[in-house]
């Protein structure tokens, strides 16, 4: 009875082969690798920074400030930026840029004219220039 089952099955998947959509063993071909994998030279944000990054944004938010971000990870920077309303300029862009840690540190707020508001190499610090911003929004 085994091998009656087992040349059943063989037969069936001849069948398959030669005519794919009349076979419940369609879905049983080598999956395709994916190919377009993310470039290992791109710049991203830890975890810990988008932490520190959502937090000041949480409370802006619920102070009806910012509404809106995008987050940018291209090869040399990666950019958060904060929205008033969706369809306009960032008022405030945070930049992370690895290359600067040894001349003028890595992290840095801009604000929407494009001037550098603050830059360090501690993004807590570095944030500190929006935290004061959320202490005049809510007097």
């Amino acid at each position: 009875m085994l091998q009656g089952s087992i040349s059943d099955f063989f037969a069936a998947k001849l069948a398959s082969v030669e005519n794919p959509r009349n076979s419940g063993l369609m879905n049983q071909n080598a999956p395709i690798p994916f190919q377009g994998q993310i470039p290992s030279t791109q710049v991203a944000f830890h975890r810990t920074e988008l932490n520190h990054i959502l937090t000041i944004y949480g409370r802006m938010v619920a102070t009806g400030e910012w509404r809106d971000y995008g987050i940018s990870m291209l090869k040399d920077v990666a950019i958060f930026s904060i929205f008033r309303r969706a369809a306009e300029h960032p008022i405030y862009r945070i930049e992370k840029r690895p290359k600067l840690i040894a001349k003028q540190q890595q992290y840095a707020v801009i604000g929407m004219d494009g001037r550098i508001l603050k830059r360090g190499a501690d993004l807590r610090q570095v944030l500190r220039v929006l935290e004061k911003k959320l202490i005049r929004a809510v007097e």
